[in-house]
């Protein structure tokens, strides 16, 4: 049975609003499907890396079991931002045309507020698993990047995960990086099963199923003018590094329950 989705392909109809809570300035905007998605641009700072990042890590925690937008790709049309005022969004417009990518807006949601809202041990210790396998950098006190929606939590925001591809020297040895900024993760006090997620998260990554989710990075995004490597040999790195990681997850999850005995 195919584990990971065929991501749907939609086209931006109407630009609503930036949303500026960070620096690579995502929009809200309508598709034609009639849904809102909050899209992240390529043509923003970290470029397609960010997205790739973004699906990778959107659809790893989709297929671990939890709740994750929907993420689809965002295809921007070339004449699309030659109507907008603002200089620095049309800038963005402009060059992010092509494929892009969105999730699905969760009208409504509220962010996590970890001071009134409580995560279970096995929850949080799972979503720490997750973000220590991805190396999320993005889960800390000051920036939850999770959301309540219907009384469930939903993770959001995985744009900065897979920090390693920003430089690719030396990527074997990153693959198995402890991950000492999981310290600063807001659900490590709460984290107290890591051995347990470990075990049960190892049964549902297979290497079949990584395969998959790599697969679903466009060519698009796989142009890179710092390397002459293919689409498909870019591609199996990030799957070389995934099965690494995950063969040793041990010294990630030993470094999140150090971290822990610190804080507790």
């Amino acid at each position: 049975m195919k584990n990971t989705p065929d991501i749907r392909t939609v086209n931006v109809m109407r630009y609503i609003l930036p949303l500026r809570e960070g620096g690579s300035l995502p929009a809200l905007a309508e598709a034609d499907d009639d849904f809102n998605y909050v899209v992240k641009f390529r043509g923003a700072g970290h470029g397609e890396k960010a997205l790739i990042a973004e699906l990778l890590g959107g659809e790893i925690a989709r297929a671990l079991g939890f709740k994750v937008p929907e993420l689809v790709f965002v295809y921007l049309d070339e004449a699309f931002g030659r109507t907008e005022g603002d200089e620095e969004i049309q800038d963005l417009l402009k060059f992010s045309e092509g494929l892009n990518l969105g999730l699905h807006f969760l009208s409504g949601a509220i962010n996590y507020d970890p001071l009134v809202m409580e995560v279970d041990e096995t929850l949080a210790s799972e979503i720490v698993w997750l973000d220590g396998f991805i190396t999320n950098v993005d889960r800390s006190f000051r920036n939850t990047n999770m959301l309540m929606w219907h009384k469930e939590l939903w993770l959001i925001d995985h744009g900065a995960s897979f920090y390693f591809h920003h430089n690719f020297v030396n990527w074997e040895k990153q693959a198995i990086t402890p991950f000492p900024i999981i310290k600063d993760h807001v659900l490590l006090p709460r984290a107290g099963s890591l051995e347990a997620a470990d075990a049960r998260f190892k049964q549902i990554l297979t290497d079949e199923l990584l395969r998959e989710i790599v697969q679903l990075i466009p060519d698009a995004w796989l142009q890179w003018k710092e390397t002459e490597q293919s689409p498909e040999e870019l591609r199996d790195i990030y799957y070389q590094f995934m099965r690494s990681r995950l063969n040793q997850s041990d010294i990630f999850v030993k470094t999140a329950q150090d971290a822990r005995k610190i804080l507790i």
